[in-house]
């Protein structure tokens, strides 16, 4: 079993956060409000193995570089991912680095200011 099995990325304005992973990903996310939080959910399924999670805005939740990161997977090659960033809002921190064997990652900022991270195989 995977040691992760969910992650939750702040934000200051949801909406905007959620149109920025939908142009990166091409997610539909579904936002919802629990205990008066904010949540928008990544697709996934709770029965299988592996990681999903929400963005979120709520008290105590305030977006950062400098905390955990989150690597989602870009299939194949990140490179087509890579490109939508900057034009979707974010910055790219560090281009299309090869890990040897293990592929290819990317870090960059998302629109609310998070250190985000893509991999890939290719």
């Amino acid at each position: 079993m995977n040691a992760v099995n969910w992650f939750e990325i702040p934000a200051n304005n949801i909406d905007r956060a959620m149109e920025f992973y939908k142009n990166i990903l091409g997610y539909d996310l579904q936002k919802t409000n629990m205990m008066g939080t904010d949540m928008a959910f990544f697709p996934g399924e709770v029965q299988n193995q592996g990681a999903t999670g929400a963005i979120i805005q709520g008290e105590g939740y305030e977006p950062s570089e400098k905390g955990s990161l989150v690597y989602f997977s870009a299939g194949e090659d990140l490179t087509p991912v890579l490109e939508k960033v900057e034009k979707a809002g974010g910055k790219v921190i560090l281009p299309k680095t090869s890990i040897g064997e293990h592929g290819f990652i990317a870090h960059f900022m998302d629109c609310e200011g998070n250190r985000v991270a893509l991999h890939s195989i290719g």
